[in-house]
Protein backbone atom coordinates (compact mmCIF):
# COMPACT_ATOMS: atom_id res chain seq x y z
CA UNK A 1 0.00 0.00 0.00
CA UNK A 2 2.78 2.42 0.92
CA UNK A 3 4.54 1.73 -2.37
CA UNK A 4 1.36 2.30 -4.34
CA UNK A 5 0.81 5.64 -2.60
CA UNK A 6 4.39 6.60 -3.42
CA UNK A 7 3.92 5.63 -7.07
CA UNK A 8 0.81 7.76 -7.46
CA UNK A 9 2.47 10.67 -5.64
CA UNK A 10 5.35 10.45 -8.12
CA UNK A 11 2.86 10.65 -11.00
CA UNK A 12 1.12 13.65 -9.46
CA UNK A 13 4.40 15.54 -9.06
CA UNK A 14 5.43 14.69 -12.61
CA UNK A 15 2.15 15.88 -14.12
CA UNK A 16 2.09 19.04 -12.04
CA UNK A 17 5.55 19.97 -13.34
CA UNK A 18 5.38 18.71 -16.93
CA UNK A 19 1.71 19.00 -17.88
CA UNK A 20 0.23 21.79 -15.73
CA UNK A 21 -2.89 22.26 -17.85
CA UNK A 22 -4.01 18.68 -17.33
CA UNK A 23 -2.90 18.85 -13.70
CA UNK A 24 -5.09 21.86 -12.92
CA UNK A 25 -7.94 20.32 -14.89
CA UNK A 26 -7.66 17.12 -12.85
CA UNK A 27 -8.50 19.05 -9.69
CA UNK A 28 -12.10 19.28 -10.94
CA UNK A 29 -12.35 15.49 -10.71
CA UNK A 30 -13.35 13.67 -7.51
CA UNK A 31 -10.40 13.30 -5.13
CA UNK A 32 -10.41 9.50 -5.30
CA UNK A 33 -10.08 9.56 -9.10
CA UNK A 34 -7.28 12.12 -9.33
CA UNK A 35 -4.37 9.73 -8.61
CA UNK A 36 -5.51 7.51 -11.47
CA UNK A 37 -5.84 10.45 -13.84
CA UNK A 38 -2.34 11.50 -12.83
CA UNK A 39 -1.06 7.99 -13.62
CA UNK A 40 -2.65 8.22 -17.06
CA UNK A 41 -1.26 11.69 -17.75
CA UNK A 42 2.19 10.76 -16.43
CA UNK A 43 2.28 7.82 -18.84
CA UNK A 44 1.30 10.14 -21.67
CA UNK A 45 4.13 12.50 -20.77
CA UNK A 46 6.66 9.68 -20.59
CA UNK A 47 5.91 8.43 -24.10
CA UNK A 48 5.54 11.95 -25.52
CA UNK A 49 9.00 12.97 -24.33
CA UNK A 50 10.86 9.98 -25.75
CA UNK A 51 12.19 11.99 -28.71
CA UNK A 52 13.61 14.56 -26.30
CA UNK A 53 15.32 11.87 -24.26
CA UNK A 54 17.17 10.05 -27.04
CA UNK A 55 19.58 10.95 -29.82
CA UNK A 56 18.63 8.22 -32.25
CA UNK A 57 15.19 7.19 -33.43
CA UNK A 58 16.01 3.51 -33.01
CA UNK A 59 16.72 4.02 -29.32
CA UNK A 60 13.39 5.81 -29.06
CA UNK A 61 11.63 2.86 -30.67
CA UNK A 62 13.25 0.58 -28.09
CA UNK A 63 11.91 2.76 -25.28
CA UNK A 64 8.44 2.75 -26.75
CA UNK A 65 8.66 -1.03 -27.15
CA UNK A 66 9.45 -1.29 -23.43
CA UNK A 67 6.20 0.51 -22.65
CA UNK A 68 4.32 -1.64 -25.14
CA UNK A 69 5.69 -4.80 -23.55
CA UNK A 70 5.03 -3.50 -20.04
CA UNK A 71 1.37 -2.92 -20.87
CA UNK A 72 1.08 -6.36 -22.42
CA UNK A 73 2.89 -8.10 -19.56
CA UNK A 74 5.94 -8.98 -21.65
CA UNK A 75 8.61 -6.57 -20.40
CA UNK A 76 11.77 -8.01 -18.97
CA UNK A 77 12.94 -6.93 -15.56
CA UNK A 78 10.79 -5.53 -12.80
CA UNK A 79 8.24 -3.28 -14.47
CA UNK A 80 6.84 -2.48 -11.03
CA UNK A 81 10.10 -0.71 -10.23
CA UNK A 82 9.00 2.06 -12.58
CA UNK A 83 6.54 4.17 -10.54
CA UNK A 84 4.60 5.41 -13.57
CA UNK A 85 4.26 1.92 -15.05
CA UNK A 86 3.22 0.51 -11.68
CA UNK A 87 0.62 3.20 -11.02
CA UNK A 88 -0.71 2.90 -14.56
CA UNK A 89 -1.03 -0.87 -14.28
CA UNK A 90 -2.97 -0.50 -11.02
CA UNK A 91 -5.26 1.99 -12.75
CA UNK A 92 -5.80 -0.25 -15.78
CA UNK A 93 -6.70 -3.20 -13.58
CA UNK A 94 -8.98 -1.26 -11.23
CA UNK A 95 -11.00 0.42 -13.99
CA UNK A 96 -10.74 -2.36 -16.58
CA UNK A 97 -9.20 0.00 -19.14
CA UNK A 98 -8.58 -1.41 -22.64
CA UNK A 99 -4.86 -2.07 -22.97
CA UNK A 100 -5.08 -1.87 -26.74
CA UNK A 101 -5.85 1.85 -26.47
CA UNK A 102 -2.51 2.36 -24.76
CA UNK A 103 -0.70 0.28 -27.36
CA UNK A 104 -2.32 2.32 -30.15
CA UNK A 105 -1.24 5.53 -28.41
CA UNK A 106 2.34 4.26 -28.23
CA UNK A 107 2.29 3.21 -31.88
CA UNK A 108 1.10 6.70 -32.88
CA UNK A 109 4.04 8.22 -31.01
CA UNK A 110 6.51 6.46 -33.30
CA UNK A 111 5.83 9.31 -35.73
CA UNK A 112 7.40 11.71 -33.22
CA UNK A 113 10.78 9.99 -33.50
CA UNK A 114 11.33 10.87 -37.14
CA UNK A 115 11.31 13.99 -39.31
CA UNK A 116 8.85 12.57 -41.81
CA UNK A 117 6.17 15.03 -42.95
CA UNK A 118 2.57 14.66 -41.82
CA UNK A 119 1.05 13.60 -45.17
CA UNK A 120 -2.35 15.28 -44.91
CA UNK A 121 -4.97 16.68 -42.58
CA UNK A 122 -6.71 13.33 -42.27
CA UNK A 123 -3.47 11.77 -41.00
CA UNK A 124 -3.01 14.60 -38.50
CA UNK A 125 -6.54 14.13 -37.18
CA UNK A 126 -5.89 10.39 -36.90
CA UNK A 127 -2.68 11.03 -34.96
CA UNK A 128 -4.52 13.39 -32.61
CA UNK A 129 -7.27 10.83 -32.20
CA UNK A 130 -4.92 8.02 -31.19
CA UNK A 131 -3.14 10.25 -28.69
CA UNK A 132 -5.18 13.13 -27.27
CA UNK A 133 -8.69 11.81 -27.96
CA UNK A 134 -7.77 8.43 -26.54
CA UNK A 135 -6.51 10.10 -23.38
CA UNK A 136 -9.83 11.91 -22.90
CA UNK A 137 -11.80 8.72 -23.47
CA UNK A 138 -9.62 6.76 -21.02
CA UNK A 139 -10.06 9.56 -18.48
CA UNK A 140 -13.82 9.32 -18.98
CA UNK A 141 -13.70 5.58 -18.29
CA UNK A 142 -11.83 6.20 -15.05
CA UNK A 143 -14.35 8.82 -13.96
CA UNK A 144 -17.21 6.45 -14.85
CA UNK A 145 -15.67 3.68 -12.72
CA UNK A 146 -14.83 1.59 -15.76
CA UNK A 147 -18.29 1.67 -17.31
CA UNK A 148 -18.77 2.90 -20.86
CA UNK A 149 -19.73 6.58 -20.47
CA UNK A 150 -20.82 6.95 -24.10
CA UNK A 151 -18.34 9.75 -24.73
CA UNK A 152 -16.36 8.32 -27.65
CA UNK A 153 -17.62 10.78 -30.28
CA UNK A 154 -17.25 13.82 -28.03
CA UNK A 155 -13.80 12.66 -26.93
CA UNK A 156 -12.79 12.24 -30.55
CA UNK A 157 -13.53 15.83 -31.48
CA UNK A 158 -12.32 17.26 -28.17
CA UNK A 159 -9.00 15.47 -28.42
CA UNK A 160 -8.33 16.69 -31.96
CA UNK A 161 -9.14 20.28 -30.98
CA UNK A 162 -6.89 20.11 -27.93
CA UNK A 163 -4.02 18.35 -29.71
CA UNK A 164 -3.93 20.63 -32.75
CA UNK A 165 -3.91 23.63 -30.43
CA UNK A 166 -1.04 22.08 -28.51
CA UNK A 167 0.93 21.39 -31.68
CA UNK A 168 0.43 24.99 -32.81
CA UNK A 169 1.66 26.21 -29.43
CA UNK A 170 4.73 23.99 -29.78
CA UNK A 171 5.41 25.05 -33.37
CA UNK A 172 8.61 27.06 -32.59
CA UNK A 173 10.11 24.13 -30.70
CA UNK A 174 9.24 21.60 -33.38
CA UNK A 175 10.55 23.90 -36.13
CA UNK A 176 13.93 24.13 -34.41
CA UNK A 177 14.04 20.35 -34.23
CA UNK A 178 13.16 19.94 -37.89
CA UNK A 179 9.91 18.24 -36.90
CA UNK A 180 6.89 19.20 -39.02
CA UNK A 181 3.40 18.33 -37.80
CA UNK A 182 1.75 20.67 -40.32
CA UNK A 183 -0.02 18.57 -42.98
CA UNK A 184 1.76 18.49 -46.32
CA UNK A 185 -1.45 19.05 -48.29
CA UNK A 186 -2.14 22.33 -46.46
CA UNK A 187 1.49 23.41 -46.83
CA UNK A 188 1.29 22.79 -50.58
CA UNK A 189 -1.95 24.73 -50.86
CA UNK A 190 -0.23 27.78 -49.37
CA UNK A 191 3.06 27.32 -51.23
CA UNK A 192 5.09 26.52 -48.12
CA UNK A 193 8.01 24.07 -48.16
CA UNK A 194 9.81 22.39 -45.29
CA UNK A 195 12.84 24.68 -45.59
CA UNK A 196 10.63 27.72 -44.96
CA UNK A 197 9.84 26.26 -41.56
CA UNK A 198 13.11 24.75 -40.38
CA UNK A 199 15.08 27.83 -41.41
CA UNK A 200 12.60 30.20 -39.76
CA UNK A 201 11.72 32.07 -42.97
CA UNK A 202 7.98 31.77 -42.55
CA UNK A 203 6.11 34.28 -44.66
CA UNK A 204 2.44 34.88 -45.55
CA UNK A 205 2.03 31.31 -46.75
CA UNK A 206 2.92 29.92 -43.34
CA UNK A 207 0.51 32.30 -41.64
CA UNK A 208 -2.19 30.96 -43.91
CA UNK A 209 -1.33 27.36 -42.99
CA UNK A 210 -1.49 28.11 -39.28
CA UNK A 211 -4.76 30.02 -39.68
CA UNK A 212 -6.26 27.03 -41.50
CA UNK A 213 -5.24 24.72 -38.64
CA UNK A 214 -6.70 27.07 -36.05
CA UNK A 215 -9.95 26.86 -38.02
CA UNK A 216 -9.74 23.06 -37.93
CA UNK A 217 -9.21 23.12 -34.17
CA UNK A 218 -12.22 25.41 -33.75
CA UNK A 219 -14.35 23.19 -35.97
CA UNK A 220 -13.63 20.18 -33.76
CA UNK A 221 -14.15 22.29 -30.64
CA UNK A 222 -17.60 23.25 -31.90
CA UNK A 223 -18.43 19.63 -32.70
CA UNK A 224 -17.42 18.60 -29.19
CA UNK A 225 -19.64 21.32 -27.74
CA UNK A 226 -22.57 20.14 -29.83
CA UNK A 227 -22.10 16.70 -28.29
CA UNK A 228 -22.01 17.97 -24.70
CA UNK A 229 -25.38 16.42 -23.92
CA UNK A 230 -23.84 12.97 -24.53
CA UNK A 231 -21.29 13.53 -21.76
CA UNK A 232 -22.54 12.37 -18.35
CA UNK A 233 -21.80 14.60 -15.39
CA UNK A 234 -19.28 12.16 -13.92
CA UNK A 235 -17.16 12.23 -17.10
CA UNK A 236 -17.11 16.00 -17.60
CA UNK A 237 -13.77 16.59 -15.80
CA UNK A 238 -12.10 14.54 -18.56
CA UNK A 239 -13.08 17.32 -20.97
CA UNK A 240 -12.01 20.18 -18.69
CA UNK A 241 -8.73 20.91 -20.58
CA UNK A 242 -10.84 21.77 -23.63
CA UNK A 243 -11.65 25.07 -21.89
CA UNK A 244 -8.14 26.26 -22.75
CA UNK A 245 -8.39 25.74 -26.51
CA UNK A 246 -10.12 28.99 -27.42
CA UNK A 247 -7.99 31.21 -25.13
CA UNK A 248 -4.80 29.79 -26.66
CA UNK A 249 -6.14 30.15 -30.20
CA UNK A 250 -7.02 33.79 -29.53
CA UNK A 251 -3.38 34.50 -28.64
CA UNK A 252 -2.43 33.15 -32.07
CA UNK A 253 -5.11 35.26 -33.75
CA UNK A 254 -3.36 38.51 -32.80
CA UNK A 255 -1.80 40.64 -35.53
CA UNK A 256 1.57 40.66 -33.76
CA UNK A 257 1.65 36.87 -33.49
CA UNK A 258 5.01 35.54 -34.68
CA UNK A 259 4.83 31.74 -34.99
CA UNK A 260 8.58 31.39 -34.50
CA UNK A 261 8.93 33.59 -31.43
CA UNK A 262 5.61 34.35 -29.74
CA UNK A 263 5.07 32.34 -26.58
CA UNK A 264 1.51 31.09 -26.70
CA UNK A 265 0.78 30.96 -23.01
CA UNK A 266 -1.58 32.34 -20.41
CA UNK A 267 -0.99 33.59 -16.88
CA UNK A 268 -1.79 30.87 -14.38
CA UNK A 269 -4.79 32.74 -13.01
CA UNK A 270 -6.30 32.97 -16.50
CA UNK A 271 -5.81 29.28 -17.09
CA UNK A 272 -7.44 28.38 -13.81
CA UNK A 273 -10.28 30.84 -14.47
CA UNK A 274 -10.90 29.31 -17.91
CA UNK A 275 -10.87 25.81 -16.45
CA UNK A 276 -13.26 26.86 -13.70
CA UNK A 277 -15.68 28.28 -16.27
CA UNK A 278 -15.40 25.02 -18.20
CA UNK A 279 -15.44 24.14 -21.90
CA UNK A 280 -19.20 24.00 -22.32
Amino acid sequence: MAQAISNFAHCEALVREADPDRYWASLFAPADKRPHLHALYAFNFEVARVREAVREALVGEIRLQWWRDALQGEARGDVRANPVAAALDDTIVQFRLPRQSFVDLIDARIFDLYDDPMPNLNDLEGYCGETSSSLIQLSSLILANGSNPGTADAAGHAGVAYAITGLLRAFPHHARQGQIFLPADILTRHGVVREDIVTGRGGPGLKGVLADLRAVARRHLEQARRLRTTIPGAAKPAFQPLALVEPYLKVMDRRDYDPFHTSVDLPQWRRIWALWRGPF
